[in-house]
Formats: C-alpha cells, structure tokens, sequence
C-alpha cells in the first residue's frame, strides 16, 4: 500500500535509523532472537508467553507492524523508506515482526480503500495491535478455480442478513475471530451478485471443521453457514460491489505471496560446503553451478521489477506476474536446495537429521502448493494476457 507520509531527507533518514535502532535496544526481548512468527497463520497461534506478549505489544502501540497505514487507524504513518529501515533493523537484531496474518497482508488494505469510516474505526486498529485474527471466507466445494461461481447465498432479512452455505479450504479459520467473505446476494447476475461481507466467527450457525492433511497438520477448514445472522454494517461497499472488492483484495494476497522471492539468500555458500570447489573456489559441479548463477539472476531480475510495481503505487494487475514468478523462483530454490542436501534432503523426521534439514524437506513439500492458492499459476497468465498484454480470449 502506497504512502501518503512525505519522505524524509537521506540525513533525517540515518538519525531515524538510529531512533529505530535504540528502541528495539530497550523494546525487543532477547529470548525471541531468531524466533520466526510469520507463520502463525498456517501454524496456529503462537503461545503467548510474556516475553511474546510484550514484543507484540510494544510493536503495535508505535504501529510499526503496519508502519505505512495511517496514524489515525494506528498504523506507524511513515514513509515506504522508513517502513524499509524499520525492517532492516528488525532483521539486524534477529527480531520478527509480531504483527501479521491475514488482516495485514490481505484485509486491512483493502478495508482501508473501499471501507467505511466506521468500519475502518471498528477494524484497523485492532489488526495493528494483532488483536483479532481474520480468515478468508472465498473457495468453495462447487466452485473450484471459477470463484465467482460461489453460492454462499446472503438473504436481506431488513437490519441483517441471513448466510447459509459453505466454504472450503479455508486458512486458520479454526483460530479466527472474523471472516471476510465473499457471498451471493443476488442469483440473477454471476458477478454483479456478489457482496463482500464481514462475519463473526462466534456467531451462532457457524461451525469450522479442520482438514487434517498427510502430514498431520490441519491448516485448512471446511467452513459451514447456516442461518447467520450479520449486521447490515458488515457489509463493504454496496451490494453488487463484492467482485470488485474481492479482486483487489486477491492482488494484496498474490503480491504477499510471491514477496519471498524478493529477499532470497544465496545458496552458493551452502553449495561450496556440500558439494566442494575447483581450483578457483567455484562450485565443484559445473551443471549446478549454473542453475544456482541462473536463479540468482532471475532472483534480482524479481526484485528489480517488484521494487518497480511498488514505486508505481504498489499492487495492481501485475501482483499477478509478480505472484507467478516469485512462486516459481521459491520452488525452484527450494528444489536445488533439496538436491545439494543430498540423502540428508530425504527426511521427514526421526533421528539422522537435523532441524534444519528437516525445515528445508517441509519447506520444499510445502512450496508446491503456492503456485495454487491465491490463484493458480494458469489463473495469473490469464489475467496477465487479458489485463496487461491485452490478448483476446482466441489468441
């Protein structure tokens, strides 16, 4: 999300690097050095210890986790070049910003352009401090990749609506407070007839039931609504205005996903050490030499065209080259990661592996579901043949 904070001169920008510096110093508990909390949204809430709880605390009373939203909402106000020092100081004192999940990285921004002044009020501030945590009400059973086929059906009862259907593969919905939700409110108009509505989790009528996956793990749920009732004010924008809101929510969603690819580290390093060096302290393996040279060109080709999209207004129709192409540019570093592990690149668990090697194995597994969700790599060339390159359906 673009800025409207005005940007600081280069010498303001060092002292606020020292400002940002000594209040990590006297804010950030050193128990959590190195301790990665993104995840929380596939992997549950963390457990809140004091330690966590006064880092997430702390981080979101000066809005920093969310430091380019407005100050008003409790966002930090600042600059795209201050949010960027702010990052870098996290990284440099091993620090993890605590304030995440769906409302940041997908709802809030979107609240923040087409919601109510009231709904902002009631929403944002909270999503700052991490106090309520969202899910995303969109796939359904019979809907498949066509999302505005959905028919979760909202009936206008007068002051409320009453919601019955179903949706599917819904992320952390059994540790989330609310859901943003896209619904049928008129079943004469396929995408006309959709509305955006927001729903609370503890509502009567609502029930969650985990997937459990092969790995044991249960990040997705079958969500089911049946007769929930929902205020009128939960709805965002006007009714009909659903696929519109929805769309722009699905750029924040792909622009985050593929935001991997924008900081990979090189994996030469890890390479020298497991495979050896020639004579001039190359790569030993002259094949894998090259697709490690190769990724790593794609890698800064991806972060010179993201670092582009953001200074022209952030996310857009080409969060969906920047989805397909960090999504492919993560498997494939994930792919030659597994092949320089070797047989240490075969474990799932048990003994004769170490905890990395085990994160790099689930982290791999994992990353062949990206090009899927949020939108499937066919779904994104689409939209950039029709929406960028301007293609007719038969070309």
């Amino acid at each position: 999300m673009a800025s409207l904070a005005e940007e600081r001169p280069a010498a303001d920008l060092e002292a606020f690097r020292l400002e940002v510096r000594d209040w990590i110093e006297a804010n950030f508990p050193k128990s959590l050095k190195g301790v990665d909390m993104s995840l929380s949204a596939l992997e549950g809430p963390s457990e809140k210890t004091p330690d966590r709880e006064a880092w997430r605390i702390a981080v979101g009373e000066k809005g920093w986790g969310t430091p380019t939203w407005p100050r008003q909402y409790g966002g930090g106000g600042l600059t795209g070049a201050e949010a960027k020092i702010i990052q870098q100081e996290f990284t440099r004192a091993g620090a993890s910003n605590p304030i995440g999940g769906m409302g940041v990285m997908m709802f809030g921004p979107t609240l923040l352009e087409y919601g109510s002044e009231e709904q902002k009020m009631e929403h944002i501030p909270a999503i700052c401090k991490a106090e309520v945590r969202w899910c995303q009400g969109y796939s359904e059973p019979n809907a498949g990749s066509d999302l505005a086929n959905l028919q979760t059906f909202a009936e206008d009862c007068g002051d409320h609506y009453l919601v019955n259907g179903q949706k599917t593969w819904t992320s952390g919905g059994q540790w989330a407070d609310k859901c943003f939700a896209l619904v049928r409110t008129d079943k004469s108009d396929k995408h006309n007839g959709i509305s955006f509505l927001l729903i609370d989790m503890t509502s009567p009528g609502v029930e969650v039931r985990p997937i459990k996956m092969i790995s044991g793990v249960s990040p997705f749920c079958e969500t089911f609504f049946t007769n929930v009732k929902v205020p009128k004010k939960n709805l965002v924008g006007v009714e009909g205005q659903g696929w519109t809101i929805g769309k722009r929510l699905l750029q924040h969603e792909r622009t985050n996903i593929g935001s991997g690819a924008r900081n990979m580290v090189s994996i030469s390093a890890l390479a020298k050490k497991q495979i050896g060096v020639d004579e001039q302290g190359r790569i030993a393996d002259p094949e894998l030499r090259a697709r490690i040279a190769r990724l790593e060109m794609d890698g800064m080709a991806f972060f010179q065209t993201a670092m582009r999209v953001q200074a022209e207004g952030g996310v857009s129709v080409a969060s969906s080259i920047l989805k397909t192409s960090g999504t492919k540019l993560a498997q494939e570093r994930a792919e030659l990661i597994i092949e320089i592990m070797g047989m240490q690149g075969l474990g799932w668990e048990g003994e004769g592996f170490s905890e990395k090697e085990l994160e790099a194995v689930r982290g791999w597994l994992f990353g062949k579901a990206t090009t899927i969700f949020g939108g499937s790599t066919e779904i994104q060339t689409n939209i950039v043949a029709k929406r960028i390159l301007g293609m007719l359906d038969h070309q």
